[in-house]
């Protein structure tokens, strides 16, 4: 990573979150879940918060790194919440997300019913980041999804693709798995702006009736460029850049989903509009 984003990152976290960066971790923790309250199929939905939330993680994240800051601060908020690993290629450990991207939202469909039928919630709510905030769609779109989901919160969503150069600036984030990206990696095929995939995923419109969108997205933004193009188009939908709420929010492409408690807060908005409050640079406070 170039000198310049390090202090950006660092920046962002200094002001804003006051969390420590995020450090890889195995994805089997979460085989032995629940970890700081989440992954708990005991939970059970209240009156205040009915749907479960089921977090989908980002290309090279797993279900328990990217979820480390968010997780338990939902789950402090009085939702039940879980997350799955997804896009697992059998010869590369922990880094996730780089399986054929249909193949991901199949994984997402099962992952829904076990958490319906585990909560006895009619509907969950879908939070992702990055890649995990685009390949739900098709899993809405094409794999019934919209009948099971009442809301998706995308965190700088992929949602029209991007460029390979541009996902290859996600490698200085996860030490190591440089050396598993190759031909034999189609999640990364599947995000390039124009892939049959991508074409297929936004032919006849952005979304499908029932779901509520919303997207939140960061000016710098690196991975998904332009940033807009991560914005839906439809009914129901709402797309937000962060800095229109903190000026101050330097969050980039990996701090906005993993550690940026302003991005937190607008989250919380979408997941419970009827109780939504201002999203301002003291929202990191809350």
């Amino acid at each position: 990573m170039l000198p310049w984003k390090h202090a950006l990152r660092a920046l962002s976290v200094l002001l804003l979150t006051a969390a420590a960066t995020l450090a890889p971790t195995a994805s089997a923790q979460a085989d032995t879940a629940p970890s700081r309250g989440w992954n708990d199929f005991s939970c059970k939905p209240s009156a205040a918060h009915p749907r479960p939330v089921v977090l989908v993680h980002g290309t090279f994240g797993n279900s328990v790194d990217n979820w480390l800051a968010l997780a338990p601060y939902l789950v402090n908020r009085g939702y039940c919440v879980f997350s799955l690993d997804y896009g697992q290629l059998p010869s590369v450990p922990f880094f996730h997300g780089l399986g054929p991207v249909d193949k991901s939202a199949e994984q997402l469909d099962a992952y829904v019913d076990k958490v319906l039928a585990a909560t006895g919630a009619a509907e969950a709510d879908l939070v992702g980041h990055s890649q995990g905030g685009m390949m739900p769609r098709y899993y809405l779109k094409f794999l019934g999804g919209a009948e099971k989901v009442n809301a998706l919160v995308g965190i700088a969503p992929d949602n029209h693709g991007t460029t390979l150069l541009g996902l290859t600036k996600l490698l200085p984030y996860f030490p190591g798995v440089e050396k598993f990206v190759d031909e034999k990696t189609p999640g990364l095929a599947d995000q390039v702006a124009g892939s049959p995939f991508i074409t297929k995923l936004n032919e006849g419109g952005d979304t499908v009736p029932g779901v509520t969108y919303t997207v939140i997205a960061t000016k710098y933004d690196e991975v998904v460029t332009p940033y807009r193009s991560g914005f839906l188009d439809g009914p129901n939908v709402t797309n937000v850049v962060i800095q229109d709420k903190c000026a101050l929010d330097l969050s980039e492409h990996v701090a906005i989903g993993t550690v940026d408690r302003i991005t937190f807060h607008e989250v919380t908005n979408a997941l419970d509009p009827a109780h939504a409050t201002p999203t301002t640079c003291a929202s990191v406070i809350g």
